[in-house]
């Protein structure tokens, strides 16, 4: 990028970002505020901004059928609407303006299949995700580069453009193959998160009751494969047990992609403070997700509380106050939601997120991992793909030095993407491709009551 051209996109991330802060009463402008975003400004023009999670491949799946249903050279933020599986889809929260807006330097595209759909189909559905982004990457060649390492993104980064790599959300995607493993990883993938919202044959999760109350002797092969392989542990949505397991059995740094400090919101999804203290021995890295209920306790009661008033009036086949009655449920439940409004969240409450994970686990360990396009609806402050530098104008303002933002934008990530790296060739070095199967490892497992 010439230097003409970063000054010019220097002044429009100025207007944006002022433009932010004056739009939302709860992040008033303040006098310094120009200077703060000026800092960022050249942070963000010497390190690449590295989100650990955007869900656009599964939306365009689902909305658009495939990479060219949809043109992200344009804004998606006002597109029409159609219903999904009977609901309204939220507007899409990313396109290539507004990710240049926001600064992005490298994007990690989560590739996700539903935890209901396991087996070959699941293999099938994941590949045809990854076939999403390469698509998508290649329609527009000036703006996005595919990335495999640290070194890619920096030169994706050097080149202008948003380096892309590819996360897997959910360890059921490989089913249950070291094999299926290693082609994902030859095809692109970087991370996989050990399990989604239900726990699979080899990992809990923290949204399921425990079944293995951590990893299996076959989940800590898929982890030491990983390991060999270079591709990172991902941790969140696991339980405790497991990141605690996976933290123990995983002899390179791990990652949280998406996920927000247990202390500030006693959510499951989110790290408990002795499993930070262990990601700062392990010298990975919890990068803060924007997803409400995961920032704030109030909008996690808020959504607990709607849940189940809506099963109170339609529980089918046989409960619910008016059962076959669907108008009758939707007027109660719109009723229920004008006397309890949603709990505001804000810009602000992912700053605090962010600082409690740098008090506990060491401002080495902090990274950003938004859940873009994976969530209905986000704080107030951070509605797109656009909104990164105000969440480091917030920060610079609590007294972040250019150093420790720089860490927390990109420079932590990098470093954990070349010491797994480094740790994946001593390995292969010394291991071949491990040949174990789960009813090999597991066997006895499986037969315990």
């Amino acid at each position: 990028m010439t230097s003409s051209k970063r000054s010019t996109q220097a002044m429009v991330g100025l207007a944006a970002i002022l433009a932010t802060l004056c739009a939302s009463p709860a992040m008033a402008a303040r006098p310094d505020d120009a200077a703060l975003v000026a800092r960022v400004d050249r942070v963000l023009a010497t390190t690449p901004l590295i989100d650990g999670h955007n869900d656009l491949a599964w939306e365009i799946r689902e909305r658009f059928g495939n990479a060219a249903g949809v043109d992200l050279g344009v804004s998606t933020a006002n597109l029409p609407l159609k219903p999904v599986d009977g609901e309204m889809p939220s507007p899409l929260m990313t396109d290539i303006p507004r990710l240049r807006k926001g600064h992005l330097g490298a994007q990690f595209w989560s590739v996700w299949t539903p935890p209901t759909i396991t087996g070959p189909a699941a293999v099938k559905m994941t590949l045809e995700q990854i076939d999403i982004v390469h698509t998508m990457v290649a329609r527009y060649p000036k703006d996005l580069q595919m990335a495999y390492s640290a070194d890619d993104i920096m030169r994706a980064f050097k080149a202008g453009r948003v380096a892309s790599l590819i996360g897997i959300e959910g360890g059921h995607q490989i089913d249950d193959s070291l094999p299926v493993l290693r082609q994902m990883y030859a095809v692109g993938a970087r991370y996989m998160t050990l399990t989604h919202t239900l726990d699979n044959d080899w990992a809990d999760s923290a949204t399921d009751a425990p079944k293995h109350h951590g990893l299996t002797p076959f989940g800590r092969a898929v982890v030491h494969e990983m390991n060999r392989l270079g591709m990172l542990v991902d941790l969140s949505h696991v339980s405790p047990d497991t990141m605690r397991a996976a933290l123990t059995a995983s002899v390179a740094p791990v990652m949280f992609s998406h996920s927000g400090a247990r202390a500030l919101d006693d959510h499951p999804r989110d790290v408990p403070d002795d499993v930070l203290k262990m990601v700062a021995h392990n010298h990975g890295i919890v990068m803060v997700t924007f997803a409400p209920s995961y920032v704030s306790p109030a909008r996690a009661r808020w959504e607990a509380d709607r849940a189940a008033e809506q099963t109170r009036y339609n529980a089918p086949p046989y409960a619910g106050l008016y059962i076959g009655q669907p108008e009758r449920a939707k007027a109660a439940l719109a009723e229920w939601d004008r006397k309890h409004p949603q709990p505001i969240v804000t810009l602000a409450m992912v700053a605090d997120h962010i600082e409690h994970v740098r008090k506990v686990a060491g401002i080495d360990c902090v990274g950003i991992g938004s859940d873009f396009d994976g969530i209905p609806d986000t704080p107030q402050g951070l509605e797109g793909v656009d909104k990164y530098p105000a969440l480091l104008v917030e920060l610079a303002r609590r007294g972040w030095t250019d150093e420790e933002l720089g860490k927390l934008a990109g420079g932590n990530m990098l470093r954990v993407l070349r010491e797994a790296a480094a740790v994946a060739t001593r390995l292969q070095a010394s291991e071949p491709p491990s040949s174990a199967t789960i009813g090999q490892l597991d066997a006895d497992v499986a037969k315990k009551p």
